[in-house]
């Protein structure tokens, strides 16, 4: 009896926007059910070299294409690992929750769905673009059950019993009744060496009476000469190994000798995952040795913050029967990831000389870079040396810390940055006045990254790397304006400090400030008050909040004018409603939240009332 099981409602969801929506490569659909295939040989592959009577009684690996034009059907069977009923339900029923809502998501968005295929999982799924019913005949490895999955798609599936001789896995599509093209042996031709040439399992075609024929050249591409293999050759195995649809923005063929040797071949993609900041993406490198895949989930084989990075690793100098566990602590895994972090490295230095070329990658995937400076000790200065950042010196195009560096006074040996929320909040934030008076660049840090990677590099080429917080001995210059006088300043920020006692700690004069008569800033080593806005925003303690300094500049004439009210008593009150407003001022321009919005609106409404009456 069948068993009628009902796709999750996201499932739902996705198919028909899978079904119905148009697409101009339908033909997508063989090259995704082909590479599940060449997984699932992969993955029988693996578990064979612990268990060797597993895949007895397989043969050799391959993948069979058989088109019947009298039924209009097409089937893909493989001999590889096979699935169970529990698979079946669970691969073929549901999908990743955010998996499958970030598919939505971006289908509704993407007139293109084709190139959203496979990258959110949900490769199987695009053979209802061209069948009206998909049938599947499994058997798993080890195992004596075989079982039949049959679905149209639309209402779910029914999971029966069923015979099958060996293991693997035989996928029916009984095709509409206008996609006759894909029982057409020169369309599949055509469509198998387009997508698939380089599966490194037979791509089999069965063409009935006249026999079988091997359509791929089924060799693992990264063991070719280089000079042999074409731009678009890599170009279809980043799409296999991605299961993207862009161009590779970098390609790296590589094959390293000495002590060790290991070939790998790495792609960095042209736009960003849509997962690249998820917490629990890891490296997606596969390994391989001597040409059998292992895994596709050894962490340490690429670090994270080069999570966005492609493709596989071959070493033949690996035993075949090492265990993921034993990998966690290989010797020889450590100097294939530094010698693979080191070419990659290089190779995004060279390309840094295409100032246009490059910034595209940075924007897709600086921010990540920039977490090796922090994480990574032993490359993390020629990290930061291909690291991008806005700066004072340009509005639009960034700046490397080698450019900042080339512009730097004879006298200048220190790298100043500044870090906020906005760029465009950071451009105008006071703190800057005096740098730019004084004509020294400042970087302009927005990411959250950016708060921490300074800790890690105090110096980069000679160069202390400080925030601007920490200059206040190299901001001071002879000055010809007015300034207020001593005593009253001082019994200003004394007067100050009282009044704002519970929102600052300190009222102070400084020689940072040129046009804006306050700023506010933190105690020097102290967390910034960027880094304690990210903290809240995460809700992580923040027990250890900084000391809030309120600088006053003694050189504006309004703070000029403070200090003299305060000689004389009558003045107090409207001296603590601008003392008030001078804070929220300065928080505004920090990027704070003001504690008494309504308060500050009233002030200001009624200051420009006066102005303009």
């Amino acid at each position: 009896m069948a068993d009628k099981i009902a796709f999750q409602a996201d499932v739902s969801k996705m198919l028909d926007i899978v079904i119905n929506s148009l697409y101009s490569e339908k033909q997508i659909f063989l090259r995704e059910l082909i590479s599940n295939a060449s997984d699932a040989c992969d993955k029988l592959r693996y578990l064979a070299l612990t268990h060797p009577d597993i895949a007895k009684a397989s043969g050799a690996f391959k993948i069979i294409i058989t088109p019947d034009e009298k039924a209009n059907t097409l089937t893909i069977a493989d001999n590889g690992v096979g699935m169970n009923k529990d698979d079946l339900i669970n691969h073929l029923g549901t999908i990743a929750k955010s998996g499958t809502a970030e598919f939505v998501k971006n289908a509704s968005e993407n007139g293109s769905v084709c190139e959203l295929i496979g990258q959110f999982g949900v490769g199987f799924y695009s053979a209802f673009m061209v069948a009206d019913k998909v049938e599947i005949l499994t058997r798993k490895a080890g195992e004596d059950k075989a079982w039949k999955w049959v679905s149209n798609g639309i209402d779910g599936f029914e999971i029966t019993e069923a015979e099958k001789e060996v293991n693997g896995t035989e996928i029916k599509l009984y095709l509409k009744k206008d996609e006759k093209n894909y029982v057409d042996t020169i369309y599949l031709r055509q469509i198998i060496r387009t997508y698939s040439d380089h599966i490194a399992y037979p791509i089999v075609l069965n063409l009935g009476k006249a026999g079988e024929e091997t359509v791929n050249t089924g060799s693992a591409l990264w063991t070719r000469n280089k000079a042999e293999i074409t731009k678009e050759q890599y170009r279809d195995f980043y799409r296999h190994i991605s299961h993207n649809f862009d161009e590779p923005w970098l390609t790296l063929h590589f094959k390293a000798e000495g002590n060790i040797e290991y070939t790998g071949l790495l792609f960095i993609p042209e736009t960003a995952p849509y997962d690249l900041f998820q917490p629990d993406r890891k490296t997606s490198l596969k390994l391989y040795i001597n040409k059998v895949f292992i895994s596709d989930k050894i962490e340490e084989l690429m670090p994270n913050y080069l999570r966005f990075v492609k493709g596989i690793i071959d070493s033949a100098d690996l035993p075949l029967n090492i265990s993921r566990e034993m990998l966690q602590y290989s010797p020889l895994l450590e100097k294939i990831k530094a010698g693979t972090i080191s070419r990659l490295l290089k190779e995004l230095k060279k390309r840094t000389k295409d100032y246009d070329d490059y910034i595209k990658f940075w924007r897709n995937f600086g921010i990540v870079l920039k977490e090796g400076i922090y994480e990574d000790f032993k490359n993390r200065e020629e990290i930061a040396g291909i690291s991008y950042f806005y700066s004072t010196h340009d509005v639009e195009k960034l700046v490397s810390l080698d450019d900042y560096i080339s512009r730097c006074g004879k006298d200048q040996k220190t790298i100043y940055y500044i870090t906020g929320d906005d760029i465009n909040v950071l451009r105008n934030n006071p703190q800057l006045e005096a740098f730019k008076q004084k004509g020294i660049e400042v970087l302009l840090l927005n990411d959250p990254i950016d708060e921490f990677w300074p800790q890690v590099l105090p110096n980069y080429k000679g160069y202390a790397v400080k925030h601007i917080a920490q200059a206040d001995a190299d901001m001071t210059w002879k000055r010809e304006e007015k300034k207020a006088d001593e005593g009253s300043l001082n019994k200003l920020c004394g007067f100050m400090q009282d009044l704002l006692k519970t929102e600052v700690g300190k009222v102070q004069p400084t020689e940072k400030l040129t046009t804006s008569p306050v700023s506010l800033t933190v105690e020097n080593g102290q967390m910034s008050l960027h880094l304690e806005r990210l903290m809240r925003n995460h809700q992580q303690q923040t027990a250890f909040a900084s000391t809030r300094i309120l600088e006053l500049n003694p050189y504006h004439p309004l703070i000029i004018r403070l200090a003299d009210m305060l000689t004389d008593e009558a003045n107090k009150a409207k001296v603590e409603e601008v003392s008030k407003v001078l804070l929220d001022q300065a928080k505004v321009a920090e990027g704070e939240a003001i504690s008494d919005p309504s308060f500050y609106a009233e002030k200001i409404s009624g200051y420009i009332l006066r102005d303009i009456a």
